[in-house]
């Protein structure tokens, strides 16, 4: 009975050590990246940045004339009160009020209309950046990478963040152009 208890004991040791080692082999490779960096450095980022920031100037312009006519209108208004017939006041006020309306319109328009192409812009970027991502993970052998904001990474040694090299290869590859950029906005 006490040869079945030792050699018992000693498989299941032998388990033991053979799969702790064999575990101790297997070490997960973990890599961090961040997008937000990805998008302020790298050159595509730099270049959307510039587009989004083009586009909104644009559209700020287009709404700082409209609200310079109806600013126009309200102090003509103000200036002819006393001359002006209440029919021709009210006309005026009433073409005011259309303006306003017109122009809170637009506002909302440009609003939408710039978030879209924020979402469009960096959407593409970052199904690029995955894609990337995903080719150095599997020629690396990395187990798991995970984006650093997203993925609530709250620390990560910079020997694991692989951010830098994303943007290097990044920026060594030709620019996709599966897109065509959004038409520019004619001042009315």
């Amino acid at each position: 009975m006490n040869m079945m208890k030792s050699i018992l004991a000693v498989g299941v040791l032998s388990f033991f050590f053979l799969t702790g080692s064999s575990s101790a082999a297997d070490v997960a490779k973990i890599g961090v990246v961040d997008f937000q960096k990805i998008l302020e450095v790298s050159n595509a980022g730099k270049t959307a940045q510039v587009e989004i920031n083009k586009q909104g100037k644009q559209m700020e312009n287009d709404l700082k004339d409209r609200g310079a006519e109806i600013e126009d209108i309200e102090k003509k208004i103000e200036r002819e009160s006393l001359v002006m017939s209440k029919e021709v006041r009210d006309e005026k006020q009433r073409e005011m009020r259309i303006k306003i309306g017109d122009f809170k319109a637009l506002q909302q328009k440009y609003m939408e209309d710039f978030k879209a192409l924020e979402n469009r812009i960096i959407s593409k970027i970052q199904k690029e950046v995955v894609e990337l991502v995903q080719e150095i993970g599997k020629k690396e052998g990395y187990t798991l990478v995970v984006e650093k904001r997203t993925g609530g990474v709250v620390y990560a040694p910079m020997s694991i963040d692989i951010t830098d090299t994303v943007i290097q290869i990044y920026n060594t590859q030709a620019p996709k152009s599966d897109e065509a950029p959004a038409p520019e906005k004619k001042k009315k």
